[in-house]
């Protein structure tokens, strides 16, 4: 490693470009943080509050998510790994690790300042970076100070939010108007700052760098099922409808991973550039459907142990709806992309169907069945997938 080295863009045909250890210890930080708001979701829901809890579920994740964000498709670009570009690349981890420790208030009380605190300090990293490298790299100069002028302006306008909301000057209801204000905000700031002039992202480096935030999440499911297999345990009411719910959810979240990785992602965002914003952003969703996922199945691996508030098609609901969204979310992503998608929309919507309709005889049949026959669908999808492609209708992985 050198001491300094002159940031310049990357070239976006760079051969054997892939993530570095520097971008895996950065993710670490984000288990954290993911693994807090799952844990805060599962415990609204076991508390029959998983739909008042939706929202800031969802708001607190975007944080999360964008934070991830700005890092992974600066790196893509910017990637110096010399001693400035680490230290502030530490900066920006204890961002994030300030960011999940304010997670609980945020989901529980609709306080984000400890969120909007870690903001400030990883946003604080990633403005420098952009300053840096406007300062170095003078083909995209104009570029990289864009984005550190619209980094800057989008965070004053959380703290702002902040001390107008959270502190009581405005009513809580201009809370969530102001939020969304901002989203379009943050993610408006790279369409303009690249009408300038395209930073060089490398896309497979980026397809590498979404598929690990993917098995981050997915690693996040199997440690929230976890948790409920320890509740479930420590109840010691050990039973069949604990084995079935715990086996099928190990097996639901091993077909979710597949299916997320069955086109090359990598070569796809090579030959359409111009789709990668709607693809990049389209991952909150199925980011966000993976972690309420392992929220949902935490519950309802846990109420085989122990009753819950919360009824059993709300539980069921709780599994269908984000395994449902991130299929549809996942086709839509691999239709943007592919030139032929290997998941066919008809399957898709089929599953979903099933998927969505099944919770409401969990009352008659059992939550362990609903689990059941979700996994199942599931499963029956991928199947039938890797078969249409197997004739010669797509290409797998």
């Amino acid at each position: 490693m050198r001491i300094r080295v002159r940031m310049v863009a990357r070239a976006i045909d760079e051969p054997h470009r892939a993530a570095s250890q520097l971008e895996l210890l950065f993710d670490l930080t984000f288990v954290i943080a993911v693994a807090a708001i799952t844990a805060q979701f599962a415990h609204g829901i076991a508390d029959g509050h998983g739909l008042a809890g939706l929202v800031p579920f969802l708001q607190v994740f975007f944080a999360i998510w964008w934070a991830w964000m700005n890092f992974t498709w600066f790196a893509s670009s910017y990637d110096t790994d010399d001693v400035a570009y680490r230290l502030l690349t530490l900066v920006q981890m204890a961002g994030v690790l300030v960011l999940a420790a304010g997670v609980p208030t945020a989901a529980d009380h609709s306080d984000y300042g400890i969120v909007t605190l870690g903001y400030v300090i990883m946003r604080s990293g990633l403005v420098v970076q952009w300053l840096r490298a406007g300062r170095e790299d003078p083909a995209g100069r104009r570029t990289a100070l864009r984005y550190a002028a619209g980094i800057t302006i989008a965070q004053l306008g959380w703290v702002l939010r902040y001390f107008l909301v959270d502190t009581g000057v405005l009513p809580a209801s201009f809370g969530l108007p102001l939020f969304l204000c901002l989203v379009v905000l943050e993610l408006a700031v790279p369409r303009w700052a690249e009408r300038v002039r395209t930073t060089n992202w490398h896309p497979h480096h980026i397809a590498e760098r979404y598929g690990l935030f993917t098995i981050i999440v997915l690693g996040e499911s199997v440690l929230a099922a976890s948790r409920g297999v320890g509740g479930a345990l420590e109840a010691d009411r050990i039973g069949g409808p604990f084995v079935v719910i715990a086996v099928c959810s190990l097996v639901l979240l091993f077909a979710l991973w597949w299916l997320y990785f069955l086109i090359e992602a990598g070569e796809a965002l090579h030959h359409r550039r111009n789709r990668s914003y709607l693809w990049g952003y389209g991952h909150y969703g199925i980011f966000a459907a993976l972690a309420a996922l392992g929220a949902g199945l935490e519950v309802a691996v846990e109420q085989t142990g122990h009753a819950v508030a919360a009824s059993p098609v709300a539980l069921g609901y709780a599994v269908a709806i984000p395994a449902g969204a991130y299929l549809a979310l996942l086709w839509a992503g691999h239709a943007l992309i592919a030139a032929e998608p290997v998941i066919r929309p008809a399957a898709v919507l089929g599953c979903v169907a099933v998927m969505l309709s099944v919770p409401l005889a969990a009352s008659r049949i059992g939550l362990a069945a609903v689990v059941a026959a979700i996994t199942a669908s599931c499963v029956l999808l991928l199947a039938v997938t890797i078969m249409t492609a197997a004739h010669g209708q797509g290409r797998l992985r």
